[in-house]
């Protein structure tokens, strides 16, 4: 009888065992973080949280509400440093693990791949608490609506946070609900465009004037905002360098100048690699955030040869040519696609994860390794207190053009030259033993069209092939490989995968590098690959009543708000790009339709401009079109693309050109091919001038 109970006992242990572990796989088996499958640098670098992860996906949305829990909604960059803090102190803590993966459902998010869902949540947290950034954490209810929110939290902060609102939303669910609505009413709020029933009239005061309230937020001291931390908005200063050519404002001139000066001279460049970081933390553009990102270089190789372009600024021409080196050597892929970033965070000799670690140097070190050029060297890059950064360390930085350094220190500019590059040289040697930061090697289509244009502004200035060569490559792989023949686009590419709708910031960057590559070349494909993408964001995007553009697609499932994005940040909003694409575009193809749709937005947003014109500084640059003769300028013959090089050399930021070595259909074009002939139109208000022959008669006909 013994034996038989001892037996029986046996046999329910493993019964038990049995159900308690299959339970546990099931339980494993639906509570797993699930970032592995993705391709996200970002979220693969979260894969191995104990955190149970999700993406952001429709699957996850309906398991929220199916099951009725609360979800987490954390949002960062793969560059992003105090993402990674927050990563090691909260998402990798077994405990902080156990609530979350308890209480919510948790959804981690790159903010570079889904901008949209980026933009709903930042514009609740700010609403909420004045305050946004990265990383973003956001609580909402199953439905997705956010009901609290802020950024970096310590471990402590986080852990109270999830209890107090798990505890909330169990006890009195209801006053979460009502504080959803009216957040809810909130964010939609924000992106409220109304149609302004006003006729549209644009004048040179109204920009002068909102100029004028700009000028009085701006650091003459050392160039920018008047207010650290800086971001460098090269939007901003590709207004104000035309806004201060076309009024002869020598004010302004000089502010853009000694700004465009002071971020090449300072840490904010990379003085030994070429490239800029993504914004100073402090005044002088010293110490940056380490990160480098495409979109920040991109829109800065187009300032900078647009200001030499005008100036003839050898610094400036340095920078662009050690900006696409650095992009060349470190951001492209064998494809030609450009990858997104690289991290501001790099491990030390002692393994540890560090912000500028790869990038700053301590005064032995340089000793050691420039020896006897060591007191040349301090001076040139201020390893002295105005260089010191903390922890006995220092980022590079120049206070005096090379010019004046050389009358200093009695040298010759030549010789100076050689020893840049040598220290330069040297420096690389020692980098190269260090861990590099890491790289998110993700492609997304609306940055690598800011870098076609880039490249694109460059070549026109700098007329080397090469950049010429690497845009059209890049132009084609997104033509080939992330559009569709009726004019859809997709958002990101990575290892030969597709996998998120196209955004209107896509199309507008997309079809602004396209016009570009066609007045370039003169290859009509480009022009109708433009016209293809405007077509499809017209009627995937546009919205009748606003007369503006949504960010998403009628496609795309509705988040909390359907944004529309007007203002203009570090990179331009996709309604004012649009707006300006429909703008050439009317030139270009005669297209009433677009010319009337530009003029309406335009004149939208001209109410909000008011005393805030740095937020909408590619909309006033547009409205410089309207309030100053806009010129349509047409070469066409056999030596059409010598005679554009020729005009490309001026500053003309008030011309569309177009440009053919043979017959066209194209309206600008069509009749004006003269074999053996090359002539160069004028065109101002649908009234050409004679032809001319030469770059100087043409000039002459366009006013400056």
């Amino acid at each position: 009888m013994k034996f038989i109970q001892n037996h029986f006992l046996i046999f329910l242990i493993a019964i038990i065992c049995f159900y308690s572990c299959s339970n546990d796989k099931k339980s494993q088996h639906k509570f797993t973080n699930e970032l592995i499958k993705e391709t996200s640098p970002y979220l693969l670098q979260h894969a191995h949280n104990p955190v149970n992860w999700k993406a952001w996906n429709n699957k996850t949305l309906e398991e929220a509400k199916e099951e009725k829990k609360l979800i987490v909604i954390s949002i960062g960059y793969a560059a992003c440093h105090w993402c990674h803090v927050m990563e090691k102190e909260s998402f990798e803590d077994s405990l902080v693990a156990k609530t979350m993966n308890k209480d919510f459902i948790n959804i981690k998010v790159d903010r570079e791949e889904r901008p949209d869902v980026d933009k709903v949540y930042m514009n609740a947290v700010q609403l909420m608490t004045g305050n946004g950034g990265w990383p973003l954490n956001v609580i909402a209810l199953p439905d997705g609506r956010p009901i609290w929110g802020g950024t970096y939290f310590t471990k402590n902060q986080w852990q109270n946070v999830l209890k107090q609102i798990a505890e909330s939303y169990k006890n009195n669910p209801k006053k979460l609900y009502d504080f959803a609505d009216k957040l809810e009413k909130g964010i939609k709020d924000l992106d409220l465009v109304e149609v302004n029933s006003e006729k549209p009239d644009f004048t040179k005061s109204f920009v002068e004037d909102e100029v004028k309230k700009w000028q009085e937020n701006l650091d003459e001291t050392y160039g920018g905002s008047n207010k650290p931390p800086k971001f460098m908005m090269p939007n901003n200063y590709q207004f104000l360098l035309r806004f201060a050519h076309q009024n002869d404002n020598k004010i302004v001139m000089n502010h853009l100048e000694n700004t465009l000066q002071k971020m090449a001279f300072g840490g904010i460049f990379d003085q030994i690699n070429g490239g800029f970081s993504r914004y100073s933390t402090d005044k002088k553009w010293h110490i940056p955030h380490f990160e480098k990102m495409l979109y920040d270089n991109a829109q800065l190789v187009s300032l900078y040869s647009k200001a030499y372009q005008l100036t003839k600024n050898e610094i400036y021409k340095n920078v662009v040519f050690e900006t696409l080196d650095f992009i060349k050597n470190d951001l492209t892929s064998k494809e030609g696609m450009f990858y997104s970033s690289l991290d501001a965070d790099s491990f030390t000799s002692e393994n540890k994860l560090e912000e500028g670690a790869f990038y700053t140097w301590t005064k032995v070190e340089l000793q050691s390794i420039l020896k006897t050029d060591f007191e040349l060297f301090s001076k040139y890059y201020n390893i002295n207190n105005f260089g010191l950064w903390e922890h006995n360390k220092y980022v590079f930085i120049k206070n005096v053009d090379d010019k004046t350094f050389c009358e200093t220190n009695n040298i010759s500019i030549s010789d100076l030259k050689s020893k840049k590059n040598t220290w330069k040289e040297l420096l690389r040697k020692t980098q190269q033993k260090r861990s590099k930061p890491r790289l998110d090697d993700k492609s997304l289509t609306s940055w690598n069209a800011l870098m076609i244009t880039g490249y694109i502004d460059a070549y026109n200035v700098f007329n080397k092939n090469e950049y010429l060569e690497i845009a059209t490559k890049n132009a084609k792989f997104i033509a080939d490989n992330l559009m569709s023949k009726n004019g859809k686009l997709f958002h990101n590419y990575k290892n030969g995968k597709i996998t998120i709708n196209g955004f209107l910031e896509d199309y507008s960057a997309t079809a602004e590098a396209f016009i570009k590559l066609y007045e370039t070349t003169s290859n009509e494909i480009w022009l109708q690959k433009a016209n293809d993408l405007v077509k499809y964001a017209i009627e995937y995007f546009y919205d009748s009543k606003s007369k503006m553009f949504f960010f998403t697609s009628k496609e795309d499932a509705t988040l909390a708000s359907k944004s529309i994005e007007i203002h203009d940040n570090v990179i331009p909003a996709s309604n004012s790009v649009m707006a300006k694409n429909l703008f050439l575009l009317s030139h270009h193809l005669n297209n009433n339709d677009y010319k009337e749709k530009a003029a309406l937005m335009l004149n939208n947003i001209k109410p909000q401009i008011n005393g805030n014109a740095s937020s909408f500084s590619n909309w006033l640059d547009l409205m410089m079109n309207y309030t100053n003769n806009y010129y349509e300028v047409v070469i066409v013959g056999d030596k059409a693309k010598a005679k554009k090089a020729k005009l490309k050399q001026y500053y003309l930021p008030n011309i569309l050109l177009s440009i053919s070595e043979k017959e066209s259909n194209l309206p600008l074009l069509e009749n004006r091919f003269i074999e053996d002939e090359t002539y160069m139109y004028v065109c101002v208000n649908n009234s050409c001038k004679l032809p001319v022959t030469t770059i100087i008669e043409t000039l002459k006909l366009i006013e400056n």
